[in-house]
């Protein structure tokens, strides 16, 4: 999937994961999708996530390394979004069906009204990291 960005910053990238989740496997998943899709960083507006996951490291670390600003919704308000992929696993455990695919959609929304969802959630895992992380990644149009 290869998509004319124009140099800008008109991705936002909808990340869910367990508590304890390392930057370095945030980074990982993100290089992976990037690598996949041939979008760069430069192309990337910020990070979304879920209120609740704010303060964990991998996100500091990460947003800080590629100086990334991090927005957060509630899951009050995640829940409110459509997403393709509910999990209701997900909504047991954090109060929303979606994490990752609707903070990225409202990430994009908040700066366009038209918005497509590039990535849908994908998973990642490795087995010497601890934590599982879940990206997928909205285009302001």
């Amino acid at each position: 999937m290869q998509v004319e960005l124009l140099n800008s910053q008109v991705l936002w990238v909808g990340i869910g994961c367990q508590k304890g989740t390392s930057g370095r496997l945030i980074s990982l998943a993100i290089e992976n999708i990037l690598l996949d899709t041939q979008f760069t960083y430069s192309a990337i507006a910020g990070i979304a996530t879920i209120e609740s996951k704010a303060s964990e490291m991998g996100f500091r670390e990460f947003c800080r390394v590629h100086n990334f600003p991090l927005k957060t919704f509630t899951a009050e308000i995640l829940a409110g979004v459509n997403v393709p992929n509910p999990a209701k696993i997900i909504a047991k455990i954090v109060g929303t069906p979606s994490v990752a695919e609707a903070s990225a959609i409202l990430a994009a929304t908040e700066i366009s009204s038209q918005i497509r969802l590039l990535v849908p959630k994908q998973i990642f895992r490795l087995p010497e990291e601890a934590g599982v992380v879940t990206v997928a990644i909205a285009q302001r149009v």
